[in-house]
């Protein structure tokens, strides 16, 4: 059955002088906007105990720019800072719901440049888009084409640390499931091999951040030598801002190959629920770590699979899938990092990673079938009773970020 989803489909442009001056003060207006807005909630509420919706800041907004310290914010489209402060509220309801921090303010050198632009504030027609303000369309790279008939609901325009232009359009999508296969695959994630599949295949790591350390280095140390404020600095800084952006850009594309081939020819695909943030923690890894971009792995195979009717089950992150002998069920008692290879009392031989990856499968499919745990029961270390079953969760549908 056909899936319908919002969908974005994100573009490279290169703007004029003059749009590249026009998107830089609508930038700058709304970061300007979504502080004021944040600043008064803040004080709103700390102050006298009051409550600040969006409708509260909208007036607000009006009032500003008839100040005259503030008229400059009539110059840009409203829609992008009327936007911003829908976002704000967006922010608002998640932290009171316990799903992420307070708000912060945006910083004009480290906070993402972005403005978002309503149907209102836009025209496309004919693979031409023109933004409010503006005389021209954009000079867009259509690096491939957007769905059928599709008309774009937002445009969001943004610019990196690199300095690269990007336009993102949110269209509707209409997927159709991959066909049908019997396949399931168990991933173990790692750092030597990125994943070890249950079929044995390994699939090696590219370490794309080692490859391009050197140049880091030296860039990162030229910019460590510019004098604060000045345009050598800032010419250091995007240096340094295009190299990441290359480790990224191919990560990125290594990460979409991927995990698009295990969807195509799986039915199942089962992962283990990894605790990235702690792993970071440890100094050694934390490179490595980060560099193998677990989570942005996971985040792929659960839209994808959701897009294409696939099923992706994630098992307890405490099931001992390296430590379980897959042919006689034997639980080792310690597996250091270091030892890729043991031997089970029954004699049989395990390479550490293929052998979790099909302990994973394993489990996953029992999972799948009747719902049953993955956790055998063990002794807590603090309060020394068996601790109880718990259920590994299922992945749920996602949508990527434009």
């Amino acid at each position: 059955m056909a899936m319908h989803v919002k969908r974005a489909f994100k573009y490279r442009f290169y703007p004029t002088d003059a749009q590249a001056a026009e998107l830089s003060r609508t930038f700058g207006c709304v970061r300007k906007v979504y502080n004021l807005a944040l600043e008064a909630r803040t004080v709103a509420w700390y102050q006298r105990r009051e409550r600040v919706n969006y409708n509260a800041t909208s007036a607000l907004l009006t009032a500003w720019k008839k100040t005259e310290e503030l008229a400059y914010l009539s110059e840009v489209s409203s829609v992008p800072l009327q936007q911003c402060l829908r976002h704000l509220q967006g922010a608002f309801t998640s932290f009171f719901e316990g799903r992420a921090r307070y708000p912060r303010f945006k910083s004009r050198k480290k906070s993402r440049r972005s403005a978002e632009y309503t149907s209102s504030a836009f025209r496309y027609r004919d693979g031409r888009l023109t933004l409010a303000k503006m005389g021209e369309p954009l000079d867009i790279v259509w690096s491939r084409p957007l769905p059928d008939g599709a008309q774009p609901s937002t445009v969001t325009v943004s610019q990196d640390a690199a300095g690269r232009w990007f336009v993102s359009l949110l269209c509707d999508d209409t997927l159709s499931p991959a066909p049908a296969t019997t396949h399931a695959v168990g991933i173990d994630a790692g750092i030597t091999s990125l994943v070890t599949l249950s079929t044995g295949e390994k699939i090696t790591n590219p370490r794309h951040e080692r490859r391009d350390r050197t140049r880091l280095a030296k860039a990162q140390r030229e910019l460590s030598r510019k004098e604060k404020g000045s345009a050598n600095r800032a010419k250091a800084r995007r240096k340094v801002a295009k190299v990441h952006a290359r480790i990224a850009d191919r990560r990125r594309d290594f990460l979409h190959k991927l995990t698009t081939r295990l969807v195509r020819e799986n039915q199942t695909a089962v992962i283990e629920d990894l605790t990235v943030r702690n792993m970071v923690k440890n100094a050694k890894l934390a490179r490595a770590v980060s560099d193998a971009a677990w989570r942005e792995l996971r985040g792929m195979l659960e839209y994808k699979c959701a897009w294409y009717g696939r099923e992706l089950v994630v098992i307890d992150r405490w099931f001992p899938s390296s430590k379980l002998c897959g042919n006689c069920g034997t639980i080792r008692a310690k597996l250091p990092l270091n030892v890729r290879q043991w031997t089970c009392e029954c004699g049989t031989v395990h390479d550490r990673d293929a052998n979790a990856a099909k302990n994973i499968l394993a489990a996953g499919l029992a999972v799948s079938a009747c719902g049953d745990g993955v956790r055998p029961q063990r002794e807590s270390s603090r309060t020394g009773h068996l601790s109880t079953k718990q259920e590994p969760r299922r992945a749920t549908a996602g949508t990527p970020r434009s």
